[in-house]
């Protein structure tokens, strides 16, 4: 059930090229208890114009929260990672890497380019929606985030 106490839904921005965890992401978070508004691209190109308000995204909201997948088409998520935290526009907005590698070499990549934090996808169902749902609770009710 929804917290419908809230004033204003929760921006979300996931940035995924694959339709089944998007479609995982998406049902997860519908199921969760803070209302948001789940906003989706699907490669790094269209990320990068959402989040500056490029054409068509020039009346979107800005994001509270970003879940990045690594493994983009256009322009990979190191890449998208690296513009949002040189960019002193979008810089404080949390990113949480949400990819399927567990390669030693991309946590600390993702780390060093100031990710807030990395986690691995998990391949069954239940524990997806269940890391989706932990996602959601600590960065949206629990963490204090800077006002845009």
């Amino acid at each position: 059930m929804k917290n419908t106490n809230t004033v204003k839904p929760r921006e979300i921005l996931l940035i995924e090229d694959s339709p089944s965890d998007a479609d995982l992401t998406r049902e997860a978070l519908s199921q969760g208890t803070i209302l948001n508004n789940l906003h989706f691209v699907e490669d790094g190109v269209e990320a990068i114009k959402f989040l500056r308000k490029k054409e068509p995204y020039v009346s979107v909201p800005r994001p509270n929260l970003i879940l990045l997948d690594l493994n983009l088409p256009k322009k990979n998520g190191l890449e998208v990672l690296a513009e949002i935290k040189t960019d002193p526009n979008l810089k404080l907005i949390p990113v949480v890497i949400f990819s399927n590698s567990a390669a030693p070499e991309d946590i600390i990549k993702s780390y060093s380019l100031h990710a807030n934090c990395y986690i691995t996808k998990p391949v069954d169902f239940l524990q997806f929606t269940k890391v989706v749902r932990l996602i959601e609770e600590f960065w949206l009710a629990v963490v204090q985030l800077p006002v845009a």
